[in-house]
Order: structure tokens, then sequence, then C-alpha cells
């Protein structure tokens, strides 16, 4: 199969989410003849599931420190040049209602879809090509650039750039192609895994936890030095909740993780005075008073602390207190891709330049999103870095 020249292009993205999406109406609007590969049959399905379906499209909070790589400085070039406040003006110019939820999120007061129209209107405008249910079946460096084929046809281009994200929610397509692609090209990669991903715990730990599944609470998640103050949910399967996939992006396997159950709540103290003023009260009575009935009377069990407050020494209060400002859980893994919100690892930033995200080793070959080796925090932060990553390596691209 010969490309004949309706099939040359300045660019070629492989993957039509919310970077490759990005990449291609900035360069498009350049003047840059664009065309995007796609296996799915629907563009950015993952900005349409996204925020319960309505998009937690950025943070305006938005910081480098809110992003985790091997070279924490990467990513701070592309997330100056392209700011929450740029695409929030590129929202507002497509008149898309918006607000903010809580820690700098906005979502769209209605649908994503309106995300996803927004983007492939601006594709449209720049006159980007879109082709979906097409598999790029290989790909070969050439003097002028590269060679796509696809299983019907022949492309080609001056630049390449791979925006397929990385392995989470296998369910909506996704595959390991830009780690395969940057394998093939002698480019490093940092092992991937999941992120942003509730845990499992073994089947001792769920005898006392899964009993407690539903049920929800404010709680501060720690490994090391890092913490989130977030919501924390049980499930059947181990903990979840924003404070638990914020951490699981930090957390080794093997370790265990501190939950504090009653942030900001001087705990020793309260229970102090509770015993000064109402000596008689059953101790699993006064927990039931701050903390959820079913996980106070846990409490009480797995410590063997009960009685009346009367009867309780200083050091069991003591002990009490401590246990429920650092209770200490082991998990034995995560749910996996199958739920991870995120994958972390991939291309290795080394390999990158860090203002137009080409390999450094390879002419005209780009990396962006997901699948590059720089993942956020929950709660908007991914999709401004596809923003980012995509916006700078659209306006980046030399043409023959």
């Amino acid at each position: 199969m010969l490309a004949d020249s309706n099939s040359k292009y300045d660019v070629i993205i492989i993957g039509a989410g919310a970077a490759g999406l990005m990449c291609a109406q900035s360069s498009g609007k350049q003047g840059l003849k664009v065309l995007v590969l796609d296996h799915s049959k629907k563009p950015a399905e993952k900005i349409r599931i996204s925020g319960g379906g309505r998009c937690n499209f950025t943070n305006i909070n938005t910081t480098p420190e809110n992003f985790l790589s091997q070279n924490p400085r990467f990513c701070i070039s592309a997330l100056k040049r392209y700011t929450p406040s740029d695409f929030i003006k590129l929202v507002e110019k497509h008149k898309i209602a918006y607000h903010e939820k809580t820690l700098g999120q906005l979502f769209c007061d209605g649908s994503s879809q309106n995300i996803i129209n927004m983007l492939l209107q601006e594709c449209e405008a720049g006159k980007v090509e879109i082709r979906l249910q097409t598999s790029v079946t290989d790909i070969v460096k050439n003097l002028s650039g590269f060679t796509v084929t696809t299983q019907d046809q022949n492309f080609e281009c001056a630049n390449l750039v791979i925006a397929t994200g990385g392995l989470s929610i296998p369910k909506m397509g996704a595959t390991d192609f830009g780690y395969q692609i940057a394998s093939k090209f002698g480019l490093k990669l940092i092992p991937p895994r999941a992120g942003l991903v509730p845990f499992t715990l073994d089947a001792e730990d769920l005898k006392i936890w899964s009993t407690l599944s539903g049920i929800s609470l404010d709680a501060i998640a720690s490994y090391k030095k890092v913490n989130f103050q977030e919501g924390m949910l049980f499930t059947h399967r181990g903990l979840s909740g924003p404070a638990i996939l914020q951490i699981s992006s930090y957390w080794q396997e093997g370790d265990t993780v501190s939950i504090n159950l009653l942030p900001g709540i001087n705990i020793l103290e309260k229970l102090k005075n509770k015993k000064l003023t109402h000596p008689k009260l059953e101790i699993g009575n006064v927990l039931a008073e701050i903390l959820p009935k079913r996980l106070s009377h846990i409490i009480s069990d797995i410590t063997n602390i009960s009685g009346q407050l009367a009867n309780l020494s200083s050091t069991k209060l003591e002990n009490l207190a401590c246990i429920i400002s650092d209770m200490k859980f082991s998990p034995n893994g995560t749910e996996g891709y199958r739920t991870a919100e995120v994958t972390l690892g991939g291309v290795d930033t080394e390999e990158l330049s860090s203002s137009t995200f080409e390999a450094k080793s390879v002419k005209g070959l780009y990396f962006i999103g997901e699948v590059v080796d720089v993942t956020g925090h929950l709660g908007g932060y991914n999709f401004q870095w596809a923003w980012a990553s995509g916006h700078a390596a659209g306006l980046s691209f030399v043409v023959n």
C-alpha cells in the first residue's frame, strides 16, 4: 500500500483523547495538515465518563507539585505555557456553563459531552481530519518523517504524535500501544502501574472492615511524608474514596497506610472532658457520637477497650485516641487498571524535550498526555496536563 498525495500530512496524531485533540486543534489552527487516528468508535471516551459525566476539566490550583514523575521539574514548562485560565477561556468562548465544586475542581454544569464537542469544533476550525475505528499496525521512520500503516491504508507525515494514554480502564479501549512505540524506537520506560485506585485488603482484614461497606467519612490518608484530607469510603473489597485514591499513587506494595479518622479533632481532650462530665457513659456510646456507629463498635472491638469512662485509665484513653488518629491499614494490593483513574509511569521524561515533547533521539516523534511519566493528583489535574502537553507539542512542529 503506497501513500498518495492525499495521504501525506504535516502531523499525524495517534489517539483522539484529551491530549490528542488539544494537540490537533493547536497545530491545525496554525495551517498545518493534521490527521488524528484512533481505534475507538467514539473520540475522547475518558472525557465522557469523567466527573460522573460532567467532566472535571481542570483545577484552578494547579502547580507542578500536583504531579508525580521521576523528574518532578519536567512538567513545569508546559504547565506555565498553558494554564487553567487558558482552558477556562476556551470553555467560556464556547459558552459552556461550569462551576467550582471543591478544592479548585471545575466541572461542567451539564454534560461532559460539551467539552468533547468543544474540542471537535476547534479541530474542525483547524481543518483537522479525524478517523475513528482505525487501528495502526506499523510505524516506520523514513527520511522525510514516518510511514504510518493502518488496516487499509498508508499515511506519511513529518511529525508523529503518540497520545494513546495509559492502561487504566481497559473497557474504554486502553492499550499499551504507546509503550510499544516508545520501545520500538529505543526510548526508556518507567514501569507503568495503576494510580488513583482503590486499595484491596486481605481476607482477614476484610472480615472486620467489609462490614462497614458503604460508610464514608472525612479522613486524612498518609503515606510517609505525603497526606491528603478528603473523603474515605469503606468497600466490600477494601478502601476507596478521594483520600485513598490520592495516597494510592504514592503507596508502595507491602507498606502500610495511616488514616486519621477524625481530622481536626483533639480526640484525647474530648475523651478526657467526657470522662469528667459524664463518667458513667460507655466508651462505645461516646465514640458513636463522633464516628459512624458501626465504625465506633469495631474500634471498641479491635482495641478491646470497653466499659464506662470512669473505669478507663488515662493510658487506655491515650491508646484509643492514638489508634483513631493513626489507624494503620496494610493493603494487599489495589483494584488495578480496571478501576484506576490513571496510569503511573510511562515514557521516561529524560527521553523527551520538556518544551516540545519531541523525543531527543528520534526527530519528529512526540509523546504527550498520560503515556508520559507525569501523573496528576485527583481533581482535574490530569486533564490540565493533557491540555498543557498537547498545546506545547501542537505549537512546536517543524515541517520540511
